[in-house]
């Protein structure tokens, strides 16, 4: 029972805007940024998931390669950093979703990401980067009525009220199922950071603080201008994901879509126990406006998700980053899913830019004749699905034909974003829609017609 007088918003109280990841004294000093003239083979561009997974694949793939990482901010400073640490199989958010677009290859595609995931778990055993990876799996659970038929309760693995609340302990679940192969646990940045010494380990440079500011043909190859230097390449490999970047056609691909999350401070021994919650099971609930849950290493409740919010214009400057009215909603609703944590405090409170598409799931593209090579789009799964980004960007740069780029999934190419005022516009419908259809059950008829059309908006 809550304390008398006392709000659950009250708990945001002394909370730092900061991602959790990178509050620590354990994250790496910038390294220095370019300076000059440097002719390489590959130049990757952002420092997020897919440009360092791009980097160390390449080295793994053809040790040879001269490899240059360019990063405008901060290695893992942006979505890289400030997700929740769940690292999904899936390439195409969700089962639903894959097998709607793609029946035909789904199973395929199915097996890529369980295969990308197994590639990503002995990845960091090799290379023994310590962020606390646990593939204990995903907890899907159902929080109304109307939800439950949506767990599958005919098929093996689902959980009744009771099973589902031995696993985590919430008086609101319903349901639940358990997928135990199909997502891993983990602290994203220091994966980040693992990567880039890997890849440094191989042979990469990789240079913060440097931002590309051009890109041409320029011989055999590409002539990259940046803040204060000039890269001569023979491929480069676009990563900056929502953030504008020198291929015109990318940007009205995807929307920025403003994602919040809280951390609770450290649960005791007690609090965890009563929970019941092995830390290596990450938790969403079934609505659209979902929250996604987990047990950091240090035995906080990291609780994200829920708000999506869109600005118009595609707006990403700095003050949309502290949204006090989802902390509050979000802080309402932790509240109400675990009443047993009456008086636990958030320490921390962030929110990042997911790169939103209208499939719901990574693009990918080449310019400059095949010299140039892009992936977008990733819809809020990329903490998994970047490394497979990386293989078939590395596969397109390098003209190879491969399992990976013959996928339609591969070839086609999202229906682009309007222009605004008919973007926002669209959107905002699209949320209302959608939070109609988590009160009531029903779809209704924009959502049908967006349907029928294969476009969405999610996070």
């Amino acid at each position: 029972m809550r304390s008398p007088g006392r709000r659950p918003e009250d708990a945001l109280d002394g909370s730092v805007l900061a991602p959790l990841w990178l509050d620590t004294p354990a994250r790496p000093a910038p390294r220095p940024p370019l300076r000059g003239r440097v002719d390489v083979d590959l130049l990757v561009v952002g420092g997020g998931f897919t440009g360092l997974w791009t980097a160390l694949r390449a080295l793994e793939r053809d040790p040879g390669t001269s490899v240059l990482l360019v990063e405008a901010d901060r290695i893992a400073e942006h979505a890289t950093g400030r997700n929740g640490g769940f690292c999904e199989a899936t390439l195409t958010h969700g089962e639903h979703n894959g097998r709607t677009r793609w029946p035909a290859e789904y199973d395929r595609l199915h097996r890529l990401g369980l295969e990308n995931l197994d590639g990503i778990e002995a990845t960091v055993a090799r290379h023994g980067i310590d962020c606390g990876f646990a593939r204990g799996g995903a907890l899907a659970v159902a929080t109304r009525p109307h939800e439950v038929p949506l767990l599958e309760p005919d098929l093996p693995g689902f959980l009744d009220r009771d099973a589902v609340r031995a696993l985590v302990d919430s008086p609101t679940y319903l349901a639940g199922r358990l997928s135990p192969d199909d997502c891993a646990v983990l602290d994203p940045a220091r994966l980040a950071w693992g990567l880039a010494d890997a890849a440094e380990g191989l042979g990469a440079t990789i240079a913060e603080h440097t931002r590309l500011t051009g890109l041409r043909r320029r011989g055999a190859g590409i002539e990259a201008t940046t803040s204060q230097g000039t890269v001569h390449a023979r491929r480069v490999v676009l990563a900056t994901n929502v953030f504008p970047g020198p291929v015109r056609r990318v940007r009205w691909s995807v929307v920025p879509v403003f994602d919040y999350v809280l951390a609770t401070e450290p649960l005791t021994e007690e609090q965890l126990a009563a929970l019941r919650w092995d830390p290596a099971i990450g938790v969403a609930d079934s609505g659209n406006q979902f929250h996604y849950y987990r047990v950091t290493p240090d035995r906080r409740i990291l609780w994200g998700g829920y708000d999506a919010v869109y600005h118009y214009g595609r707006a990403m400057d700095g003050d949309r980053y502290d949204r006090r009215e989802t902390f509050e909603t979000l802080a309402r609703n932790f509240a109400a899913t675990f009443p047993q944590l009456d008086g636990i405090r958030f320490t921390h409170r962030w929110s990042g830019v997911i790169d939103t598409s209208t499939r719901f799931c990574a693009f990918f593209g080449t310019a400059k004749r095949g010299r140039v090579a892009y992936a977008a789009g990733f819809t809020g799964l990329g903490v998994g699905a970047s490394r497979f980004a990386a293989d078939v960007l590395l596969d397109l740069v390098g003209g190879h034909e491969t399992e990976r780029t013959a996928l339609e999934m591969v070839r086609q190419r999202p229906v682009p974003f309007p222009p605004e005022p008919v973007a926002w516009l669209g959107i905002q419908a699209t949320r209302r829609a959608m939070a109609r259809e988590d009160a009531t059950g029903r779809r209704g008829p924009w959502l049908r017609t967006l349907d029928r059309l294969g476009l969405g908006f999610d996070s």
